[in-house]
């Protein structure tokens, strides 16, 4: 009889401590999903933020800027863009092959005289061939007015080679002033607002410090791109008159040995 009362109550303690278990292992599931719905919201909220590109952030930066002197800005740069384009475009035009065309034109000297070597140069593109055009058309008078021709011509040649890119200078020295000028705006704003309210409150200025900075941040990012594209644009200058000053040499060099 002991015995049966025994395994009874072993049994009874064996269920108890068996529904505990379960018990606790329920609230700990529970918990675990609780979790996990948390995480999930939490990630939801913010796949919208981290899908966010750079155009995105740079484009509400923008208009957080404000549309004044931001517009502004944009139009430095989108100007500045136009002439920088517009002239590698007009440079790489006119690079020519410079050591082909004095061979072509010192073996025209040789085979046809001057107008076999002038037809060369109208049939090829850039300055180098409109100098040594230049050249040849007053090499039957002497070699001193071929020489003149030359130098005369080269100089309208540099010019328009280095048109338009004085308003590129421009908008670089501008598109920052521009910035620091909405800086100043902006923190006169500051605390014309912290005058009128009479307390330092964050909140209270914190927009126009935001505006006056990013106008700062996008005029020194215009300033940047276009001073790129005007150092590219110099050094273009500077290899393509290069070539001129060394072709111009050869060219009176040929006519005084076609002379003889």
């Amino acid at each position: 009889m002991k015995k049966l009362f025994s395994i009874l109550a072993m049994a009874g303690l064996f269920v108890l401590s068996t529904n505990t278990v379960s018990a606790k292992a329920n609230v700990i599931v529970s918990n675990v999903s609780s979790t996990l719905a948390t995480a999930t919201v939490m990630l939801q909220d913010a796949e919208p933020e981290a899908e966010k590109g750079f155009t995105q952030i740079l484009k509400e930066q923008f208009i957080q800027g404000g549309a004044g002197f931001m517009g502004i800005v944009l139009l430095c740069l989108i100007l500045g863009l136009a002439v920088a384009i517009e002239r590698i475009i007009y440079l790489n035009l006119a690079s020519t092959n410079t050591t082909k065309l004095k061979q072509q034109v010192e073996d025209a000297l040789a085979s046809g005289g001057v107008e076999a070597a002038k037809e060369v140069c109208r049939n090829t593109k850039g300055p180098v061939a409109s100098i040594f055009y230049q050249g040849l058309d007053r090499a039957g008078e002497s070699v001193e007015s071929a020489e003149k021709a030359v130098v005369a011509y080269g100089g309208v040649q540099m010019g328009q080679l280095e048109k338009n890119v004085s308003w590129l200078s421009l908008f670089i020295a501008i598109a920052p002033m521009l910035g620091f000028m909405g800086t100043v705006i902006g923190m006169i704003q500051a605390f014309q607002k912290i005058a009128a309210v009479g307390n330092l409150s964050a909140s209270l200025i914190a927009g126009d410090i935001q505006v006056a900075l990013l106008t700062t941040v996008f005029g020194l990012i215009t300033a940047i791109i276009l001073q790129i594209f005007y150092n590219y644009i110099i050094a273009k200058i500077d290899s393509i008159v290069n070539d001129m000053e060394d072709s111009s040499i050869s060219l009176i060099d040929m006519l005084v040995d076609h002379k003889k």
